[in-house]
């Protein structure tokens, strides 16, 4: 088994996910009106080229997204506009990487504070941007066309400071808040609705190879600067304070803070990424 294919699969927990409604179900053709709609409200006249080609100029959610992911990542290696053409081909080949990314958007306006509106994360949170572009390099890296997969890459981790391998396992409705400095290896695995903030690496501790990175499963929220080393476990729910550095695995609903990181506390149930709640339990000194 080659080592992109060893990547173990999602579980499925035996309890069935409870999802705010607001993300029970998205209907993109509406959410891309209410973007359409945000973008009219800019009366700018600097800025108003720039609403009409990131978004008025576009008769739908994929195809606006199709066509951003070609600006930013298009360079004289591959133009603007084949690169967009391939981000094309590829949402119809598989739809359900623009039902990710509208699910990823309505995650960041639930969550963030500063976003005031679906336009603002779509054109200009370059968190966002990378995880749609991985998005796509996923795609090509499971159908055999892995160099393409590996200039996304490359091209990403120039533009955005976030590098994510496209053989990694992102599920939906993620949050890179800021995006600055996140590292994710190529085992590495994401499930739904995990937020992370800026500085986080998932990695792996030195020159193995095979499974090797972390496992982060639903609802987990990872604080600024956390490093998460090897092939260990994040259990649901749980939260990484800032600048921590995890080597162990962490049980669900756990709270783990420090270098080496320790328990602090535990819940019974909530998901901190819906919350990004990054307050600690009262603690003695910890390094």
């Amino acid at each position: 088994m080659s080592e992109r294919q060893s990547a173990p699969p999602m579980t499925n927990h035996s309890r069935p996910p409870v999802l705010p409604p607001t993300l029970s179900g998205i209907d993109i053709d509406a959410l891309w009106r209410e973007i359409v709609e945000g973008a009219c409200g800019c009366c700018d006249p600097l800025v108003k080229g720039l609403l009409a080609t990131g978004i008025r100029n576009h008769a739908t959610f994929g195809a606006a997204l199709a066509a951003l992911i070609g600006r930013k990542l298009g360079d004289r290696a591959v133009a603007d506009d084949a690169l967009s053409e391939l981000v094309t081909e590829v949402f119809a080949a598989d739809p359900d990487i623009v039902a990710a990314a509208a699910a990823d958007l309505v995650a960041i306006r639930e969550r963030d504070p500063a976003t005031g509106n679906y336009a603002t994360p779509f054109l200009f949170f370059k968190g966002y941007h990378a995880v749609q572009s991985y998005r796509v390099a996923h795609w090509l890296w499971n159908n055999g066309r892995e160099y393409l997969a590996l200039h996304l890459q490359s091209r990403s981790s120039e533009l955005f400071a976030v590098d994510i391998h496209p053989a990694a396992r992102l599920g939906r409705r993620i949050l890179f808040d800021h995006g600055t400095g996140i590292v994710i290896g190529e085992t590495s695995v994401l499930e739904d609705d995990v937020s992370l903030l800026q500085g986080v690496t998932l990695g792996g501790t030195g020159k193995n190879v095979g499974d090797r990175h972390p496992k982060v499963r639903r609802g987990v929220l990872i604080g600024a600067g956390a490093k998460i080393l090897g092939n260990i476990e994040i259990g649901e729910g749980a939260k990484i304070g800032a600048g921590s550095i995890v080597l162990e695995s962490v049980a669900p609903y756990t709270t783990v803070v420090g270098n080496p990181a320790r328990a602090v506390g535990t819940r019974h149930s909530s998901l901190p990424a819906f919350t990004m709640d990054q307050m600690l339990p009262p603690l003695d000194y910890i390094i």
